[in-house]
């Protein structure tokens, strides 16, 4: 069973001190290409083009002047600070759980195309409607999409071909998802809040759910599909077919 899950743009975590076991990106070349690009831009072109305010404008293009500088990586799941990465808290696994997880766990990146937790990262900022001249002006989906699909397959399919989507929306579109879809068993669990009787989804919850999940997979070895409508988390439990449900 693989999961994937989608980068957050917060990066300010940091491995614990004398951690060294760690891996390198499958796309570092990408990546590498990518970056040398986006340090070509000013602070306020890059505020343009990401959408952000000027500090964290400012930050990436910080980022970006010093791309090559390998004191400033971190391992992907460490490096991550957004709510998903938060509740999936890797800082509570084992060793043995974070070798597991550098198995079985697949972080989508516009920047890196595809991680695993234990690729060395550098801090960065790229969303997914940046155009750039050296990928002819295609979004970030469109750059990616025949890039990593193959590859994406190729790693759920050996394993056992099951692939537990955690990922937001936005991060189907770095794959060919139909594609996806079809050679692979894809299974999405969705995570609702009852409000005046009816279940709504929530991101705050929805993101913490499935951080909470990843967790869980991961450290209880789960390889069997139907095990996971036995999840529960802060009130939310399955009520069939991978729907879990928080009352009111």
């Amino acid at each position: 069973m693989q999961i994937y899950i989608g980068r957050a743009k917060i990066m300010t975590g940091h491995a614990p001190e004398g951690w060294d076991v760690n891996t390198e990106p499958y796309f570092q070349s990408e990546a590498d290409a990518l970056a040398a690009e986006l340090a070509s831009y000013t602070p306020d072109e890059l505020q343009g083009m990401l959408q952000v305010n000027p500090g964290i404008a400012r930050d990436s293009w910080v980022y970006y002047q010093h791309w090559t500088d390998s004191t400033t990586r971190q391992p992907a799941i460490f490096a991550y600070d957004g709510i998903v990465f938060l509740k999936l808290a890797p800082e509570s696994f084992t060793e043995a759980d974070l070798r597991y997880a550098n198995d079985h766990l697949m972080i989508g990146s516009y920047l890196y195309g595809m991680l695993r937790p234990l690729d060395l990262i550098n801090p960065y900022r790229l969303e997914g409607k940046v155009t750039l001249p050296g990928t002819g002006f295609k979004t970030m989906g469109a750059y990616w999409k025949p890039r990593l699909t193959d590859w994406f397959i190729e790693r759920v399919k050996a394993d056992d071909g099951i692939l537990v989507n955690l990922a937001s929306a936005e991060f189907k579109d770095i794959l060919d998802w139909k594609r996806v879809q079809h050679e692979l068993t894809v299974l999405t669990p969705d995570f609702k809040v009852m409000k005046n009787g009816l279940p709504k989804s929530v991101t705050v919850y929805a993101k913490m759910c499935r951080g909470a999940m990843t967790r869980w997979i991961l450290q209880n070895r789960v390889a069997d599909p139907a095990e996971l409508d036995s999840f529960e988390y802060e009130g939310f439990r399955s009520v069939g077919n991978l729907k879990f449900v928080c009352p009111e």
